[in-house]
């Protein structure tokens, strides 16, 4: 029953992935994650870190500051307002000029990390951003400081979109088999609470604010859909579709079509 729910992320007419791969699996060979994860250990002894690492670290830094500085609502615009830069009709219209950007910059690493950004973009080659935590994806993808280019941004917000739909794929896989073997949907409900609150900040304003409540909620009366199901003859496989949707009425009062509580 659960294997219905829409496993692609919020949809937004203005955002386009088509020509794109975006590949569903989770092991993608990386580049930059094993320059992360090498220096990581390295820089106990060495004291350094690679650029990337460099660059991570003053982004997740503006990147605090901006979250510390907006409200959820100032936050949520500001995600729109990048996300189309990146993905909507404003990236297609500028696209020339994005494909010729060049880093302020002559290391080569950031020349090369940029190359390979304007390629996968493109369609070619391999994200250079593949397999880095969600949390350093969203601090590249929507910095605004020029550090990095546009499309090292987009393949930034990809490979975020990418492990999205991912991780959607396997809760409704586990969702599907709690459902079959209990009738509830309770560690799903944990499952995507916990996967919330694991969201940047930035990325956490694009839900509603009531999400997390109304998880926590579902989660608490530990439903049991085959023994006591709703009275108005619940849609379960509607109601599932719209838990992974934030921009479902469940969750703004305009409907309560489907819920328990």
């Amino acid at each position: 029953m659960v294997s219905s729910i829409n496993t692609n992320t919020p949809s937004n007419p203005n955002i386009k992935v088509s020509g794109i791969q975006v590949s569903q699996t989770l092991s993608v060979p990386s580049t930059a994650a094993e320059t992360l994860a090498t220096t990581s250990g390295s820089a106990k002894d060495t004291g350094s870190l690679s650029l990337l690492a460099r660059q991570l670290s003053e982004a997740s830094a503006r990147a605090e500051a901006r979250d510390k500085s907006l409200s959820r609502k100032e936050l949520g615009e500001k995600v729109g307002q990048l996300t189309e830069q990146l993905v909507g009709s404003s990236y297609d219209a500028n696209k020339a000029r994005h494909d010729a950007e060049t880093p302020d910059s002559d290391d080569p690493e950031r020349m090369e990390r940029a190359k390979n950004a304007t390629q996968f973009v493109n369609g070619s080659g391999k994200n250079p951003f593949g397999g880095i935590s969600r949390e350093q994806l969203s601090v590249i993808a929507y910095d605004e400081s020029g550090d990095f280019t546009v499309n090292e941004k987009k393949s930034a917000w990809l490979e975020s979109y990418r492990q999205e739909r991912v991780w959607r794929q396997q809760v409704v896989a586990k969702g599907s088999v709690e459902y079959s073997a209990t009738g509830k949907l309770t560690d799903f409900y944990t499952s995507v609470l916990d996967h919330y609150k694991g969201l940047p900040a930035i990325e956490q304003s694009q839900y509603p604010t009531e999400y997390e409540a109304k998880l926590q909620s579902w989660i608490d009366q530990d439903f049991n859909y085959k023994t006591n199901t709703a009275g108005d003859n619940t849609d379960n496989k509607s109601f599932l579709d719209k838990v992974l949707n934030p921009e479902s009425n469940i969750f703004t009062g305009q409907g309560t079509s489907g819920t328990h509580s």
